[in-house]
């Protein structure tokens, strides 16, 4: 009991924290702002500013943690920086650790509470503690998406922008002007870098950086090529334009081939949950065993275990990249 009393006043002032760490971003509008302009220059791949950018970075508004997360200069810390660009949040980091500590002491709480078993609670407190950093996933991809879908019509502006004599500049200027984000506010953190002096090549693989799209890469390796070597930018930007909309085609239609594959996974990993609660219903005391008894659980977590290396498996066979 002490020692659940301890993890619950731990849980406790870090959910505080937290609140007061969020309060404290929305209501200063200019500690946003500035995080902004540090999400659209960090990515700039030269040898020396992006360095010092990233020790300057503030990942967090609790000195203490910001501290500590600044001295973690491991890759797994630069990864989640990279996330929070790409998933343009304005939280910075430590709100979404100091999120995952609460939900993760919380799941692990009740879920001991209910089972009586750590070995049943533990997974259940991961799985609590990473679900932050699956939004951020989710919602960087949903925004990668999206960027893929604009990019077709942008190239085809920029292009008829460079046929009728205008500069590449003002082309990028029309997309920032014309798309909503993501793609918008993409191409005016490139404006930005060029005001800033930052040069032509860095500001495009900045770019590529931000942007975790291979589309978006041949977009920047053409462009930095054809200043380097000249050619006619205009037709080399069509052509880019027309190949994403022919994978896109493409994409489609084998996305309606294996919706019979995703279904019957859908199926699987369903059944057994949907099973167990329609025995809990009909004859509670032969479902309460596996809660109650000590290999009941073992098997619950063997089977969780080998359902999650299913759900990889078949997520890899009915996966196909385009």
């Amino acid at each position: 009991m002490i020692i659940l009393g301890i993890v619950l006043f731990i849980t406790i002032m870090l959910f505080l924290m937290m609140i007061f760490l969020a309060a404290r971003t929305i209501l200063d509008p200019e500690a946003k702002r500035i995080r902004n302009e540090l999400k659209g220059t960090s990515a700039v791949s030269s040898q020396t500013t992006p360095i010092v950018i990233r020790r300057r970075q503030q990942r967090s508004d609790i000195p203490w943690l910001n501290r500590i997360l600044s001295r973690l200069s491991t890759s797994v810390i630069h990864r989640l920086d990279q996330l929070l660009m790409q998933s343009n949040t304005d939280q910075p980091l430590g709100v979404f650790i100091l999120l995952s500590l609460v939900l993760a002491l919380t799941g692990f709480l009740v879920f001991s509470w209910m089972s009586r078993s750590w070995i049943v609670a533990l997974p259940v407190g991961v799985l609590a503690g990473m679900a932050p950093f699956f939004y951020l996933s989710h919602k960087r991809d949903r925004r990668l998406r999206k960027f893929e879908e604009q990019l077709p019509d942008a190239l085809d502006l920029i292009a008829r922008a460079l046929r009728a004599g205008q500069a590449f500049t003002s082309g990028l200027q029309m997309v920032a002007q014309e798309f909503d984000d993501p793609i918008g506010s993409e191409f005016e953190k490139i404006l930005a870098q060029l005001n800033l002096g930052v040069g032509f090549q860095e500001a495009l693989r900045g770019l590529a950086d931000r942007v975790s799209c291979s589309d978006v890469k041949f977009f920047a390796i053409s462009v930095i090529l054809q200043r380097q070597s000249g050619g006619n930018l205009a037709e080399i930007l069509e052509n880019i334009s027309r190949l994403i909309r022919e994978r896109f085609k493409l994409r489609g239609h084998i996305r309606s081939l294996s919706a019979e594959g995703k279904i019957s996974a859908i199926i699987l990993i369903a059944l057994p949950f949907c099973l167990f609660t329609f025995m809990s219903v009909i004859n509670p005391e032969y479902a309460k065993i596996l809660l109650e008894n000590d290999l009941g659980r073992m098997l619950c977590m063997g089977a969780l275990i080998m359902m999650g290396i299913g759900i990889v498996v078949m997520k890899k066979m009915i996966t196909i990249k385009v």
